[in-house]
């Protein structure tokens, strides 16, 4: 449960993040990490359609950089887009002016007020500094869909296991995760659905 959802010192290590919205509302926040990639992306845009969801992309700079074809397809779609650095970036392993200058060489291209670290860690001053200009978003479940030892059943009763009233859900668009996604995404979201929550993206 730790990996799955964060553990409350984390949460009280960035206090003024987002991990859960309105834990009195039938709704959940699908959130996409990592792209986007001409392998996944895609993909996931013709499912979240198909049942007319609308989530929020974390996308690297550069993969904006390289498939600018995949990046309009989520924007002409009407995503909501987050900032993920630019090279998908640990904050620990470089200082506020590099691991911020990453960030803002990354909004040249996506131009939001989202931002979620990669691999859910940053520097404290790094996380202070962001969220003078950024809401920071983080996750209130991960679904562990990059794992090498999930299966997509596995990645579904994550999903089954731990979402509540405005969980902020955390799948990925990513060469890792793809081959589960295809069963696992569409299974997810139509035990969702069966369950009364509501699909919503961040205002």
């Amino acid at each position: 449960m730790i990996i799955e959802q964060p553990a409350l010192f984390l949460r009280w290590l960035y206090p003024r993040a987002t991990w859960r919205m309105n834990r009195h509302e039938k709704a959940v926040y699908l959130t996409f990490d990592d792209g986007p990639i001409p392998e996944a992306t895609p993909f996931i845009l013709d499912v979240l359609a198909k049942y007319g969801i609308k989530a929020t992309f974390f996308m690297v700079g550069d993969n904006v950089r390289k498939h600018p074809d995949v990046f309009r397809q989520v924007v002409e779609a009407g995503h909501r887009i987050g900032n993920h650095t630019f090279n998908h970036i640990g904050g620990f392993r470089h200082s506020i002016s590099s691991y911020s200058g990453n960030a803002e060489l990354a909004n040249e291209y996506l131009h939001t007020n989202l931002f979620r670290p990669p691999h859910g860690w940053m520097r404290w001053d790094q996380y202070a500094w962001l969220g003078r200009k950024y809401r920071i978003v983080m996750w209130d479940l991960v679904t562990r869909d990059y794992s090498k030892w999930m299966t997509a059943e596995g990645v579904v009763n994550n999903v089954k296991r731990y979402a509540r009233n405005g969980s902020i859900i955390t799948f990925h668009d990513s060469l890792k995760s793809i081959d589960k996604l295809r069963t696992a995404l569409p299974e997810s979201i139509e035990w969702l659905k069966s369950q009364g929550y509501e699909f919503k993206v961040f205002d």
